[in-house]
C-alpha cells in the first residue's frame, strides 16, 4: 500500500464522488480510479462502492481508520520538513511560505459548540498550525466517528475509550428546564401539571434529542405535547426565548436567568468527555490541550 493510495482512498469517502476527489487531490478521476484500483488489488478485496455517493464497502471501512491515521502522521512529517529552519534550498523555501496547515477532523455536539467550545477553536486558529475540520452530531453518536476514522477526535458522553482511544473527563453540562415569562403565564398559570404538559407546545434539537423526553417520561409519562423541531443551538433558545416552547437549556445558554425555570428539581446533568486517537501527534495534542483548557468553564 502506498499513501497516495490511500490519500485517494479517504478522498473518495470524504468527497463522495471520484470528480470531487480529484479535485481534491489534483488529479483526473481516471488517475483517483487507478489508485484505488491498484490499493484493491494489493488488499484482495474491494474498497468502495461505486455509486453517488461513494460508500466504503465493510473492507474499505477496516482499511479508512488506519489509513488516517498514516496520513495525519505523513502530512505531519511533511509540514515539519517544509518549516522554513528545515529549508536547504530555494524549492524548499517556496514551499514553506505557502500556508499549509494540517487537517484535524473533530467531532462536537451542537450545543457545545455553541457554548464553551468557540474559546478552543480560536486558539487552535490563531495557532497557524492546524485546519481543523469541524463535525457536529449528538453527543451519544459522536463516539461512532472515531470508530469510523471520520475524526480523530470527539466530544461525546461515551466514557468508555473507543478502541485505540484514549478518554479524559471534561466536565459537566446542566440542563434545566426553562420557557419564557409569556410562555408561562399562557400555557401553565397553574404551574407546569402533568395535564398542562401534555398540551403545552416542547421545543426538540431534532429527533435524537432526548432531553425533553426524558423529562416528560419522568414527571409526566403520558404526555403527548407538540413538538418544534429547530436544528440549531442558537436559534433553539432564541425560539424558547420567543415563547414558540418549553425546553431543556444549558447554563450556560442562559447564564443571566432571564428564562423562566419551571421546577428547580428538573435538571438533567450531562457529562461530557475528550475521546482522541493514541498517536504521537503535536497536532492533535495541540488540539486536545485547547478543548481541555476551554472545558474548565464547566461543572465539575
Amino acid at each position: 500500500m502506498e499513501l497516495d493510495q490511500l490519500r485517494a482512498l479517504a478522498a473518495v469517502v470524504d468527497f463522495e464522488t471520484f470528480e470531487a476527489a480529484a479535485g481534491e487531490l489534483h488529479l483526473t478521476p481516471s488517475a483517483v480510479s487507478q489508485r484505488i484500483k491498484a490499493l484493491e488489488r494489493s488488499v484482495g478485496s474491494v474498497l468502495v462502492r461505486r455509486l453517488k455517493p461513494v460508500r466504503p464497502t465493510p473492507a474499505g471501512e477496516s482499511l479508512l481508520r488506519s489509513a488516517r491515521q498514516l496520513l495525519l502522521l505523513a502530512d505531519e512529517a511533511l509540514l515539519a520538513l517544509r518549516s522554513p529552519e528545515n529549508a536547504n534550498d530555494g524549492a524548499a523555501q517556496l514551499s514553506a511560505q505557502r500556508p499549509e496547515r494540517l487537517r484535524v477532523p473533530v467531532v462536537v455536539n451542537a450545543d457545545s459548540i455553541a457554548t464553551w467550545l468557540p474559546p478552543a477553536l480560536r486558539e487552535i486558529a490563531l495557532g497557524g498550525r492546524i485546519a481543523l475540520e469541524l463535525r457536529r452530531d449528538d453527543e451519544h453518536a459522536t463516539a461512532d466517528f472515531l470508530r469510523s476514522g471520520d475524526a480523530v477526535a470527539a466530544v461525546t458522553a461515551d466514557p468508555t475509550p473507543v478502541q485505540g482511544c484514549s478518554v479524559r473527563p471534561l466536565g459537566t453540562m446542566v440542563y434545566r428546564a426553562k420557557a419564557s415569562q409569556g410562555f408561562v403565564d399562557r400555557w401553565f398559570p397553574n404551574g407546569p401539571t402533568p395535564e398542562a404538559l401534555g398540551v403545552a407546545p416542547v421545543m426538540q434539537y431534532d429527533r435524537k434529542d432526548s432531553h425533553q423526553l426524558a423529562l416528560l417520561a419522568r414527571v409526566a409519562p403520558d404526555a403527548t405535547p407538540p413538538q418544534h423541531f429547530i436544528p440549531d443551538s442558537v436559534q433553539y433558545l432564541e425560539s424558547v426565548r420567543a415563547g414558540l416552547g418549553w425546553g431543556m437549556v444549558p447554563d450556560q445558554q442562559d447564564p443571566d436567568g432571564e428564562l423562566v425555570l419551571l421546577n428547580p428539581e428538573w435538571s438533567e446533568d450531562l457529562r461530557l468527555y475528550w475521546q482522541a486517537w493514541t498517536l504521537d501527534s503535536p497536532g492533535l495534542a495541540e488540539v486536545t490541550a485547547a478543548v481541555v483548557r476551554a472545558a474548565r468553564v464547566l461543572a465539575v
